[in-house]
């Protein structure tokens, strides 16, 4: 029960923890892209770089990487911005598939559990010499408690890595669309 309590902590722990850093990478102001168009088009890149440097999120690093690359080739610049993407994502991954190991390893421990409980079973049964309810209760016991508390913090560990993945594929998406209105309007002064 000690590996599946401290199994359970660093779940609850881990999910806390980069619940609160996914949820201050996602905010950002509506208006930044609009921001950022507007000073690019006034020819502002400065403006545009500080605005970047200011606003703290994911989004705004990726497109600061590409407005540092204003001037060079598109196909650079999409790189730019996409090898930023790569880091930005793996920031936010960091530490979320140790919830997915907690949601396959705590199972594994209630089922030693259950083992560990069949053992003392037998060990009553040989020891007493009969087999009656007050012989094999223990053991009972000791079985049951160890699988439902193994599935039960799998399942936290699971709920809390899928819960976690999804926020971050929408931060993913978030990114890409920011990163298309970008390369949109480096290329829209060339299609006028």
């Amino acid at each position: 029960m000690i590996p599946l309590a401290l199994l359970l902590f660093a779940a609850i722990y881990l999910f806390i923890e980069r619940f609160i850093t996914i949820r201050k990478a996602s905010h950002i102001d509506p208006n930044f892209m609009n921001n950022v168009k507007t000073y690019i088009l006034n020819g502002n890149i400065e403006g545009a770089k500080s605005l970047c440097k200011a606003t703290n999120s994911p989004v705004a690093k990726i497109i600061e990487k590409g407005i540092l690359r204003i001037g060079r080739p598109v196909k650079d610049i999409e790189n730019a911005i996409e090898n930023a993407g790569k880091i930005e994502i793996s920031k936010l991954e960091k530490n979320v598939g140790i919830l997915n190991t907690i949601a396959g390893l705590a199972p594994m421990f209630g089922f030693l559990g259950t083992i560990i409980g069949v053992i003392a079973i037998f060990q009553e049964v040989a020891i007493k010499n009969s087999i009656e309810i007050g012989t094999i209760s223990g053991g009972l016991y000791i079985k049951m408690v160890s699988s439902a508390s193994g599935l039960f913090v799998g399942m936290i560990a699971f709920a809390a890595y899928s819960f976690l993945t999804n926020r971050i594929d929408r931060e993913m998406r978030n990114m890409e669309l920011s990163a298309i209105d970008f390369i949109d309007l480096l290329e829209e002064p060339a299609n006028n």
